[in-house]
């Protein structure tokens, strides 16, 4: 517990919508644990209703790959910001989460301030670039990770890392018996279909186009199939809803990934944590991701090398769920793949239970709590 006699301050970095909520959970359980504790930092509107103060609004700039090059000056100029911040408003500790390419800047500005620097959410050098993990090991004097497997991998490379947890799961029970879908009845003519491509505007460009022309070969071979899509805020759902292709039609959702897949009977989802969601709610799905297909195929198939790409199927350590990752022209082969499952419910019903049985072990502990805890232990 940290020490009473001393109010702490506490830095948090986070650039996406995910990492918005991750660090909301933390603000408001590092406040419920000592309310002495003061977090300022860079992120979004969750994490400043939880009440950190934000220099800076951050969240909805997030991009992906090749894309992110139109954004570079503004990261330069921000991650120049947070250093001079750090320099002339001294914080306790420095807690870095998810984006990796920008919080590594971040993370070593706080090794130049002389600021002890935690990692929430663990790069995936598991999958590509191990060669960074010099780099994590120079800035990065905690790791919390999100998967199993994950601390084992990182510990065994001089890494100190405890699983936590994931975030996203928080809030469900660790029983998720009440999830496990029944399709004895389920008629695919009527089928409920989730759509939830990302909330990455990259991700959004590249998926949700694709998402629609599957429902819409979906509505021709079942007729009175009804669709569902998420969104992470209202102003992704406005984006959504202007990116309607002619033909198209579907209700909106804001925020409500595990309540959509637990209300519908499969889903297609962008690589991703939702994945995870999607299967705590026992809810079938096939995973999509897109890319650029000459980096693809010049560069990206000989660095990215793990044996599947959706963590489900990590954790599952086989491909209990379809992943397109990436895929480049035709959603054919997405949408066989799906009008197979539909018209198979026994299938779906295997791997609705099997999907609980590979998540439920990940919400035995609370990741706010867990990581609050590390943090408090951090400042003493």
């Amino acid at each position: 517990m940290a020490d009473s006699k001393k109010a702490y301050r506490v830095f948090v970095s986070a650039n996406e919508p995910s990492a918005d909520v991750h660090c909301a959970e933390l603000t408001r359980a590092l406040k419920e644990s000592d309310p002495s504790v003061e977090v300022v930092g860079i992120g979004g509107p969750k994490m400043a209703e939880a009440g950190c103060e934000l220099i800076e609004e951050t969240v909805g700039r997030a991009v992906m790959t090749h894309k992110a090059i139109a954004h570079a000056g503004h990261y330069y100029k921000l991650i120049k910001r947070v250093a001079r911040y750090l320099q002339q408003n001294p914080v306790d500790l420095v807690v870095v989460c998810d984006s990796p390419a920008f919080n590594f800047h971040i993370a070593k500005a706080a090794k130049r301030a002389g600021t002890a620097t935690l990692f929430f959410v663990a790069p995936q050098l598991w999958a590509w670039g191990g060669w960074r993990i010099r780099k994590l090991r120079r800035c990065c004097d905690k790791l919390c990770c999100l998967l199993p497997f994950e601390e084992k991998w990182f510990r065994e490379r001089g890494v100190d890392t405890t699983f936590v947890g994931n975030p996203l799961l928080d809030e469900l029970p660790e029983d998720l018996t009440s999830f496990r879908k029944d399709y004895s009845a389920f008629d695919a003519r009527h089928a409920r279909i989730g759509l939830m491509p990302g909330s990455r505007l990259a991700e959004i460009e590249s998926l949700w186009p694709a998402m629609q022309e599957i429902a819409l070969r979906l509505k021709r071979e079942f007729s009175a199939a009804t669709f569902t899509a998420v969104a992470t805020t209202q102003e992704r759902r406005a984006l959504l809803e202007e990116m309607e292709i002619p033909g198209f039609q579907c209700e909106y959702s804001v925020d409500s990934v595990v309540d959509t897949a637990d209300g519908v009977d499969f889903c297609l989802v962008a690589s991703g944590s939702a994945t995870l969601e999607v299967a705590s709610a026992g809810c079938p799905m096939v995973v999509m991701y897109q890319g650029n297909r000459i980096l693809w195929h010049l560069i990206g198939q000989w660095l990215v090398r793990p044996k599947f790409f959706t963590l489900v199927n990590l954790l599952a350590d086989r491909e209990l769920v379809p992943e397109f990752m990436p895929y480049f022209v035709s959603i054919d082969p997405i949408a066989e793949r799906v009008i197979e499952f539909l018209q198979t419910p026994k299938e779906l019903d295997q791997i609705s239970n099997e999907l609980v049985d590979v998540v439920e072990p990940l919400t035995q502990k609370k990741a706010g709590q867990e990581v609050a805890r590390i943090v408090l232990d951090m400042l003493t």
